[in-house]
Formats: structure tokens, C-alpha cells, sequence
């Protein structure tokens, strides 16, 4: 979690910014997934950082919520692209 949360610092993942009147803090909690070996031995846990948009009330905290996720055609493209130019 240490590593991760130094990762995330380094990399400028967000900014301090003050909180508007009248918002409240959206919290956040770690969570773990199990990495295991070929053998099934556990590895190591990976940490994710996640939001708990769940505290969130739509028209007061969001009004739009979506996921940045590629269209099939697009990712076609690229691997159209990256075929061609080999």
C-alpha cells in the first residue's frame, strides 16, 4: 500500500484543491485482490485505490458519470494501424 500510495504522489494522480461551499468529501478506501503463483501459492496482494461514489447524491455531487472506455471500431483501427505499419 506504501508503494502504491508513493506511485500514485509521484505520478501527480490529483491536486489539494479547497472544497466548495456547500460539497462534502467524496471518501475513498484500499482494496486488495490476491496475486497467486503457477503453483497457486498466494504472491502478494495488489492495492487499488478506490472512490466510494456510493456516498454520492446525483443533482447535488454529479450530474453526468460515465467510464473512459475505448469503442470496438476504435481499438480496431489501432490494431489495424499498428498491423500496417508493422
Amino acid at each position: 500500500m506504501d508503494a502504491k500510495m508513493e506511485a500514485l504522489q509521484k505520478n501527480h494522480t490529483w491536486d489539494l484543491v479547497p472544497l466548495p461551499t456547500g460539497k462534502k468529501v467524496v471518501g475513498c478506501k484500499w482494496v486488495y485482490t490476491p496475486k497467486f503463483n503457477a503453483d497457486g501459492s498466494l504472491e502478494r496482494y495488489n492495492a487499488r485505490l478506490v472512490v466510494k461514489d456510493y456516498t454520492q447524491s446525483y443533482g447535488t455531487d454529479h450530474l453526468k458519470t460515465f467510464a473512459p472506455i475505448a469503442k470496438l471500431n476504435i481499438v480496431r483501427i489501432l490494431i489495424a494501424l499498428a498491423t500496417k505499419l508493422n
